[in-house]
């Protein structure tokens, strides 16, 4: 019994040693995606924060591919020392259920470190269309022919409508583009009618007058659009989504290690500078335990894992 004790009081000694040393050299920090998109900028600023509080170089790796699987499978394999950390987003919650392979899986191979934020969805129409609300879009969509954009199949502009169409009772003919750039120039033209995406992404749009907003997917009104009412107030009292971006590590890094990264994180999350960097973009910044972001992370996949095998979307 004495053995045993002397045992844990080692174990949970070299514990506390490996996160007062953490870290000691370069962190490298991979992004799923290319440059310039918002997982990309977001970490960049999150790393340059972290940089400066540890005294460390944090160093950005855009691995773009997949849809955010080819930068997660190679930090799943990676050494869960804390040195290798990936920023996930929704994509990768979603693919979980959308590709038919893969080599790797978020609740197995890696562990949620932080949520850093997120940006909420608002749904938006063409100014042609004669609609102001979403029951005014339900109403006018079972008598016209409507169809929406997204971004591509299985990404969160195309399972949010599909989840929408289920919950409202309606059909509206699904159109895929090769990125919201592009599904965002169609309805502005007028090619198609209704897409969902996030507000920073759309706003501009709104106001211009060239688009129209319709309802935010958020549990009470975004300070963007003070006056736009929710999905919630508009009869649909569980349709809150946005696209988040997190933090996870290879499963098995040190529980210190990876407690002191989601502390650090949830810290500069917090900034004034960091907060108002983000705001005009409608990405709300956050934080938390790595707990509560796990408890998230888990229960996000689940949720679109539904919505992904309902709409029948799938990718290799």
């Amino acid at each position: 019994m004495v053995c045993n004790a002397v045992m844990l009081v080692a174990a949970l000694f070299s514990l506390s040693t490996v996160a007062a040393a953490y870290p000691d050299r370069p962190i490298r920090y991979v992004v799923a995606f290319g440059p310039g998109g918002l997982n990309d900028v977001v970490g960049r600023v999150f790393c340059q924060k972290l940089s400066e509080a540890w005294g460390q170089p944090v160093i950005v790796d855009n691995r773009p591919g997949a849809g955010g699987n080819v930068g997660a499978e190679l930090v799943a394999r990676s050494a869960p020392d804390g040195y290798t950390m990936l920023s996930i987003s929704t994509a990768h919650a979603i693919g979980q259920t959308l590709y038919q392979k893969l080599n790797y899986s978020l609740e197995r191979d890696l562990a949620t470190v932080a949520i850093l934020g997120s940006a909420p969805l608002m749904m938006v129409v063409n100014a042609g269309v004669p609609v102001k609300s979403v029951p005014e879009l339900v109403t006018w969509a079972k008598s016209n022919r409507a169809a929406y954009a997204s971004g591509g199949i299985g990404v969160i502009s195309h399972l949010s409508m599909e989840m929408f169409k289920q919950a409202a009772g309606i059909d509206m003919t699904h159109v895929p583009y090769k990125g919201g750039g592009p599904a965002l120039v169609d309805l502005l033209a007028g090619q198609v009618q209704v897409h969902a995406n996030d507000i920073g992404l759309v706003l501009a749009g709104v106001r211009s007058g060239k688009l129209r907003a319709i309802g935010m997917m958020t549990d009470k009104r975004h300070p963007l659009q003070p006056d736009l009412p929710t999905f919630i107030e508009q009869g649909y009292k569980t349709f809150v989504m946005g696209n988040w971006i997190g933090v996870v590590v290879p499963a098995g890094t040190p529980r210190p290690v990876v407690n002191k990264l989601a502390t650090e994180f949830s810290r500069i999350a917090q900034l004034p500078d960091v907060v108002r960097r983000f705001a005009d973009q409608g990405f709300d910044t956050s934080g938390g335990t790595a707990e509560a972001a796990a408890a998230l992370v888990k229960k996000e996949t689940l949720r679109f894992g539904v919505a992904v095998k309902a709409s029948g979307a799938k990718a290799d």
